[in-house]
């Protein structure tokens, strides 16, 4: 998987890149990665990127020049490119598999206000949000992506450890504990120390459905809408909201 990152602030890519499980997978040639600087193509000799809307408002745009010849330097037309944006398509785990199974992702960090329209419309195969909110730095949104999606090409993790998370299966993660078994006089549940692998699992998948239910109901109605979930697991929603009513 290789990455390429359009960015006024190219710093901020490249220190991500050289941290954490990330460094070990570059290192391992299993994930490269290009921070490009969009200053680097423009052409005044103040580097300006940006300039006032047209039809008034406040705020500036980003320039489509400097960021047109950045994405043709950058090969744009044989690779997928992704535009940032806050009125993007929502980001989520199955769009992050279907990225990770892409060869070159090419992502455009916006700033200010955005980018020219023109620079999506031409070059851009996706625009995405990273969630209902507004972010001041392009870069922030698509280390989330670069995150959400590096962890999911084969080889950087385990896929054992990929196996129970959230989102892989319409539910949340259960509650996991480490040592000591007693913390703030918080005890690590007994089953956990019990041993017994059935009760282990059962207890973990219903704790995966009523953490669920509880934080998003949402994406239980979603699950059973769309036969995600085995017998035992509709079993014990159908339990859980018993309980509740």
């Amino acid at each position: 998987m290789k990455y390429t990152v359009l960015s006024l602030f190219p710093d901020i890519i490249n220190a991500y890149f050289s941290s954490s499980i990330m460094a070990k997978a570059v290192d391992r040639g299993i994930v490269s990665y290009n921070s490009i600087n969009i200053r680097d193509f423009a052409l005044d000799r103040h580097k300006t990127c940006d300039d006032a809307p047209y039809g008034g408002g406040p705020g500036m745009l980003m320039l489509a020049e400097p960021l047109g010849r950045a994405l043709e330097a950058a090969g744009a037309v044989n690779k997928y490119v992704i535009c940032l944006s806050a009125s993007g398509k929502p980001f989520n785990q199955v769009l992050a598999q279907e990225l990770a199974a892409k060869q070159d992702l090419i992502l455009v960090c916006g700033r200010y206000e955005g980018i020219d329209q023109r620079i999506i419309d031409i070059y851009g195969d996706e625009e995405i949000s990273v969630g209902d909110y507004v972010l001041s730095s392009g870069e922030a949104a698509a280390l989330v992506i670069i995150d959400a999606t590096y962890r999911l090409v084969e080889q950087v993790i385990k896929p054992a450890s990929l196996e129970q998370e959230s989102y892989n299966h319409g539910l949340l993660e259960y509650p996991q504990y480490t040592r000591p078994e007693i913390y703030a006089t918080l005890k690590v549940p007994e089953v956990l120390l019990s041993g017994h692998h059935e009760n282990i699992r059962r207890w973990r998948l219903e704790k995966q459905v009523e953490k669920t239910l509880a934080l998003r109901p949402d994406l239980i109605q979603k699950g059973l809408e769309n036969g995600l979930f085995n017998a035992e697991t509709v079993k014990i929603i159908e339990a859980r909201r018993a309980e509740e009513e």
